[in-house]
């Protein structure tokens, strides 16, 4: 029997990893919320409104009724923006069946309970095989088929190495990792580094300051994943330092455009209104600020980055303040 895969979110990412499948021959149904969106993808084989100009496999169906899409569907793959992923998957629970797998491709911490997206789901759909993809992965460049790696993690050996199999392309390879927590806390928290390396450019700041930012925003991303036991050497791998990399300093990153709109004198509202896809950068500042503050971790950057976009600090300010913290160790044994 043919496996047939659910697609949440009709983003761009949600679309990319829709037509990849599809591509593969697999069976795949996409769910968007915007009519529009559905409309076009099966009309024009096009999502012009998030992946303009990227060729849809003909296979690919795409519908506004989520029961439709979930229905008989051996995988789910929710895509959606953090903040609004449990309310999706309760929408879809009813219709979800109880030995799917859940593969989630987003990444951010809910705000409302600083819960990671292995905690939303675990809420809403217990009792389910989950995996958790991410890594540095730009969604045009997976539509164009451009050479990509990424991270399959899971509670469950078997469930990584299906998410594993399923993924797999020539141009798309995919680790598996056991390190959940890690997994998830890198892809989330790194969009915060990127509005700060972004803040950095806009300032008119040179590459020692953007890889500054990067290295002590990835020690940041350590020490938080560490008290909330995550291992260590996550943070090196695809997850933390390959995806900070890639979005402090690709054009594609929304996370960096909201930054150097930032260091441009812009404020946040005018910003967001003139942007068409979510920058998870900004609430998770909101989520970490909070975490980091719960447990007691230092996040230096994390907190800059929270009183420009909640504060109304000035990007300057935020750098000066950086760099006039108290001179400290990088390491001392």
């Amino acid at each position: 029997m043919t496996q047939r895969i659910a697609v949440l979110g009709a983003g761009s990412w949600g679309t990319a990893l829709a037509n990849l499948l599809a591509l593969k021959g697999v069976d795949v149904v996409l769910w968007s919320f915007e009519a529009a969106v559905a409309e076009a993808i099966n009309q024009t084989r096009e999502n012009t409104r998030y992946l303009s100009g990227i060729a849809l496999a003909p296979a690919l169906r795409a519908t506004t009724d989520i029961a439709e899409a979930t229905a008989s569907a051996q995988v789910v793959v929710t895509v959606n923006p953090s903040q609004h992923t449990r309310r999706v998957l309760s929408a879809a629970a009813p219709h979800i069946a109880r030995d799917a797998l859940i593969i989630s491709a987003s990444k951010g911490i809910e705000t409302t309970t600083l819960q990671t997206m292995d905690g939303v789901i675990r809420d809403v759909l217990p009792n389910l095989r989950t995996a958790y993809l991410s890594g540095p992965s730009f969604a045009l460049e997976v539509a164009q088929q451009q050479p990509t790696a990424v991270t399959a993690a899971s509670h469950s050996e078997s469930a990584a190495l299906e998410t594993q199999h399923l993924f797999q392309a020539p141009y798309f390879r995919v680790y598996t990792s056991n390190d959940v927590t890690g997994v998830e806390l890198g892809g989330a928290l790194k969009n915060v580094i990127a509005v700060a390396a972004g803040m950095a450019a806009g300032l008119g700041l040179g590459h020692n300051a953007r890889a500054a930012l990067i290295t002590r925003g990835l020690a940041e991303i350590a020490r938080l994943g560490i008290a909330l036991g995550a291992d260590p050497i996550t943070f090196m791998g695809l997850a933390g330092m390959g995806d900070l990399i890639l979005t402090c300093t690709g054009d594609l990153s929304r996370n960096r455009t909201v930054g150097m709109a930032l260091g441009q004198g812009k404020r946040l509202p005018e910003i967001l209104a003139g942007m068409s896809m979510v920058a998870e950068g900004v609430e998770t500042a909101r989520a970490a600020h909070a975490l980091a503050n719960k447990v007691g971790i230092e996040m230096p950057i994390v907190e800059q980055v929270y009183q420009v976009l909640f504060e109304d600090l000035p990007a300057a300010v935020a750098v000066e303040n950086l760099m006039l913290r108290e001179p400290k160790p990088e390491q001392w044994r």
